[in-house]
């Protein structure tokens, strides 16, 4: 019996034993990679972990159980200065139809809770996220005439604060923020806006920050006035086109007038409705004017040659009438001898005061080939008569003079006004 239990006893020393081996094996194989690294690499430096080494938890440390933080620091004493820090990141929009502009920006304020000191040895700050923002007392500054604005919160909220030993505090959020801005638009597109963000507090203290904005011309003159002066000029091209060409000339300037009626749309659409007259309207209406005065040019020369028409047809067929009751006059001293037909020359057309060669032109073709002599008598008794009857019958002036006066009056008074536009505005 004892040397069964001697036997016991031996083999649970060996059981003991081979247990501990293999413990001490699978705690050298999980520990060996760590010491496989080579010297400098981070993976075999151990970071200290601060979590570990503090024994009190975070809302302990700031006392935030202590205190009321629902009320301002020293409440019922002097206000608490804070100071605001702001940092444009970019300036993502400015529309002047609903006129406001968006912005993103870094909100900083600084300010001292001595119900957040904490004693430190090394004088070192803590950051904490937006989590500890809700537990504590934050300046209540918010934004004037904001349209909406939100704080950015991927991948996590845009929060950070900072709380040093002597209970100073740092609040940094990244914000995007659309506020109004009133615009004066008298000098579009030729102006310069001033827009301001303004951030208050229930102190009723208000900080301003003003923006200078400053349009860059060239994508209006590429989109707006180019295409207006180049429809002006265009509309000058029916001055050149014959007067008994209808079709061209009327299809030419109602072109002209709708193509400017369609720039004059397209810039409203994209501007707000105002009372007041804008610079770029100025110049686009004018020159909506040169358009049409154009078309009304035209409407005037093609009147007066209806007119003058008519009474060369009346004033045919009395010298027809003349030709056939006259008598002969030859060898009388007042009598002249003219040949009349479609080609007569400039001696022939001069000889008749006030008369013009497209009046003598026949009416069709038979008419131009034939050629008549009309003797006119005219006596020292009857010269005031005749000359009556000369002037009774004289024709419009030709039509042609007018679309000639138009080729020198448009260009000149066009350029002039554009002269006189872009050294007001510019």
């Amino acid at each position: 019996m004892p040397g069964y239990a001697r036997f016991l006893l031996l083999l649970l020393c060996l059981i003991l034993v081979g247990e501990c081996r293999k413990h001490k094996s699978r705690k050298k194989r999980w520990s060996a990679p760590a010491e496989t690294h080579k010297l400098g690499n981070p993976l075999s430096k151990k970071v200290a972990d601060g979590t570990k080494t503090r024994k009190v938890k975070t809302t302990h440390l700031l006392r935030i159980d202590e205190h009321d933080f629902t009320m301002r620091p020293a409440f019922a004493g002097p206000a608490v200065p804070v100071g605001v820090d702001v940092q444009v990141e970019s300036l993502d929009s400015i529309s002047e139809v609903d006129m406001d502009f968006t912005m993103t920006l870094y909100l900083r304020h600084y300010w001292k809770d001595e119900r957040l000191a904490f004693p430190s040895t090394t004088n070192k700050s803590m950051t904490f996220d937006g989590r500890l923002v809700k537990k504590i007392w934050v300046p209540d500054v918010f934004f004037v005439h904001s349209k909406r604005s939100f704080i950015h919160d991927t991948t996590t909220d845009n929060i950070m604060l900072r709380v040093f030993p002597d209970g100073h505090v740092l609040y940094s959020l990244r914000v995007t923020v659309t506020a109004a801005c009133n615009m004066d638009f008298s000098r579009f597109p030729l102006d310069s806006q001033t827009c301001t963000l303004e951030l208050e507090s229930c102190w009723y203290n208000r900080l301003y920050i003003n923006f200078t904005l400053r349009r860059h011309i060239f994508f209006f003159l590429l989109q707006t006035y180019f295409p207006a002066t180049l429809m002006v000029m265009l509309s000058w091209v029916s001055f050149w086109i014959d007067r008994r060409a209808v079709p061209a000339r009327v299809s030419l300037g109602i072109t002209t007038v709708l193509t400017m009626s369609t720039i004059i749309t397209g810039v409203n659409a994209s501007m707000p409705r105002v009372s007041y007259i804008k610079a770029v309207d100025i110049y686009l209406w004018v020159s909506f004017v040169f358009v049409f005065l154009s078309v009304l040019e035209y409407a005037a020369v093609n009147y007066l040659t209806t007119v003058r028409d008519g009474k060369e047809r009346k004033l045919r067929e009395k010298v027809r009438e003349q030709s056939q009751t006259l008598p002969c006059t030859c060898g009388m001293s007042h009598a002249r001898t003219m040949m009349l037909d479609g080609t007569y020359s400039e001696a022939d057309a001069n000889s008749l005061a006030g008369y013009t060669r497209a009046s003598m032109m026949a009416e069709d073709a038979s008419e131009k080939q034939e050629r008549m002599v009309v003797h006119l008598s005219l006596d020292n008794e009857s010269t005031g008569t005749k000359k009556k009857g000369i002037r009774g019958f004289r024709i419009i002036q030709n039509t042609h003079a007018i679309d000639t006066y138009s080729r020198m009056i448009f260009p000149g008074a066009y350029i002039l006004f554009n002269l006189i536009y872009w050294c007001v505005y510019c």
